[in-house]
């Protein structure tokens, strides 16, 4: 496995300047901050991220005010408290993508995030308080618990929340793979603890940001 810095002057090779690369990535929010956020908005970038799936990025940014009126500004208690009759107006409300999985899962999330709400004092406070060196429990625990937040779902909401964290997309994985770390993308647990080993290694090495790393490597890939 190459060091950092060298598959970051990969990355720059690639890209023709370090500001190509990590310019426009912006320092995660630390633990208070996160804390601070509304459980709303937790909610509002799950929302975005599940409904987005299998969908062009378009529909959702053309129909997002549509669908934040429909669900109320998803305010927490409202939609963890969906009526049936609430359920079929948005399963007929042309504001809303009309998936009933995906309408259910706004519903179970809202749940899901008040009850750790309860416990840690904010959904964002638990979120932040997860320990950098297992992200990937931190994901695996939003996929056992939430609804529909596997995959990168769950992982691309932390990020657009400002959660330090990586995403195994193609060109990480292919990354990773190019450095002997894995095989294939990582599904099983020992995949898992060799990735995050690496992203920590890497991490110790540079003093950077997982979202940085994350950058870079998807960056060095031809």
């Amino acid at each position: 496995m190459r060091r950092f810095d060298d598959i970051l002057m990969m990355a720059v090779e690639r890209k023709g300047s370090f500001e190509a690369v990590l310019g426009d990535i912006s320092a995660p929010k630390n633990t208070d901050e996160l804390a601070a956020m509304k459980d709303s908005d937790w909610l509002a970038c799950f929302a975005r991220g599940i409904f987005q799936s299998g969908l062009a990025w378009q529909v959702i940014v053309n129909k997002w005010d549509g669908l934040e009126e429909a669900f109320h500004g998803f305010d927490i208690g409202r939609c963890a408290m969906m009526s049936d009759e609430w359920f079929d107006e948005l399963l007929a409300d042309t504001r809303v993508i009309r998936s009933a999985p995906k309408i259910r899962s706004i519903q179970e999330n809202a749940v899901f995030i008040q009850s750790v709400a309860a416990e840690a004092g904010s959904f964002g406070r638990k979120i932040g308080d997860w320990p950098a060196r297992d992200y990937f429990g931190l994901l695996d625990w939003l996929k056992a618990n939430g609804a529909r937040l596997g995959g990168n779902t769950g992982a691309y909401a932390l990020r657009m929340m400002g959660r330090d964290g990586f995403m195994m997309t193609r060109d990480v994985v292919a990354r990773l793979v190019a450095e002997g770390v894995i095989d294939k993308a990582p599904s099983s647990k020992a995949a898992k603890a060799a990735v995050q080993a690496a992203f920590n290694t890497w991490h110790e090495e540079s003093g950077r940001s997982f979202t940085e790393i994350s950058r870079v490597l998807a960056y060095s890939i031809d």
